[in-house]
């Protein structure tokens, strides 16, 4: 497969369609810049593929990280299992769990992300995108189904967005519960993982003011470049032991269990 480089101005038209006219050629300029397009691409062009691109995309960036708990994961060979991790960095933290997992399990892995990241096509063969709008939400049941009883596991964010900053603390939204029940349906332990690291005073500033003034979620557009500002970062990574599937009983509803889980997050 040849290496695709990003293009944000053909992604924009096509994901506006015949609004696309309308938008100046000044938003595309400052958005190749706000995504910084060409350090970006000078990654994408040596066309690693799957945990490589994953492994290849800290090393380029001079991210390094510190993983806790590795004699928690379990063992190759056991039953597949949902890894369910706390989402504050947008990309760094996706690309570690890829690295680390993929390593540990050969591969064997698969992500739910939004449809966006099936741009970075290093990356697509790993992930099974998720869009709620468009023709493709009609599938999406099918999907998910699909990857939870497949022969890989499954690694999710379940917050669905990046952390947010409340009150002072930067922490999850409410989780999901689809990875409780998927997970309990088809028999697999759920392992928490918790990813220590935040962004930067504008990314929440942004995300607090979309939601005040109901806006779009504008801070996406940020991640990026809160990427390439983690150039030569370091992290933690702690993992969790993992939590049997018979644990998610009728005494608590899914959203109650994910809930729970969350926390468990957070203690790790």
């Amino acid at each position: 497969m040849s290496p695709v480089e990003i293009d944000i101005e053909a992604i924009v038209r096509k994901r506006a369609g015949a609004r696309a006219k309308y938008i100046p050629r000044f938003v595309f300029s400052a958005l190749r810049r706000l995504i910084h397009e060409d350090f970006l691409n000078v990654y994408l062009r040596q066309g690693r593929e799957g945990v490589d691109f994953c492994q290849g995309g800290l090393d380029y960036l001079g991210v390094t990280v510190t993983v806790e708990g590795l004699e928690n994961l379990p063992a190759k060979g056991s039953p597949y299992c949902t890894f369910v991790c706390n989402h504050p960095l947008g990309a760094i933290d996706g690309v570690t769990l890829g690295a680390v997992l993929g390593k540990h399990y050969d591969g064997e892995i698969r992500y739910l992300v939004n449809d966006f990241l099936m741009n970075l096509r290093g990356l697509a063969p790993l992930c099974v995108p998720v869009n709620k709008i468009g023709a493709q939400s009609r599938n999406l049941p099918e999907m998910v189904e699909a990857i939870f009883s497949g022969r890989n596991h499954v690694i999710m964010f379940p917050a669905g967005l990046c952390s947010r900053r409340t009150n002072g603390v930067v922490r999850d939204l409410p989780w999901r519960k689809t990875f409780v029940i998927k997970s309990r349906k088809y028999q697999r332990d759920v392992v928490p993982i918790h990813f220590v690291g935040q962004n930067s005073d504008r990314f929440y500033s942004v995300a607090n003011f979309c939601k005040r003034f109901h806006l779009p979620n504008l801070a996406m557009a940020l991640l990026p470049d809160e990427m390439y500002r983690s150039v030569g970062g370091h992290y933690t990574l702690r993992i969790g032991k993992p939590i049997p599937w018979q644990t998610f009983g009728p005494e608590k509803t899914p959203m109650e269990w994910a809930d729970f889980v969350r926390e468990e997050v957070y203690k790790i």
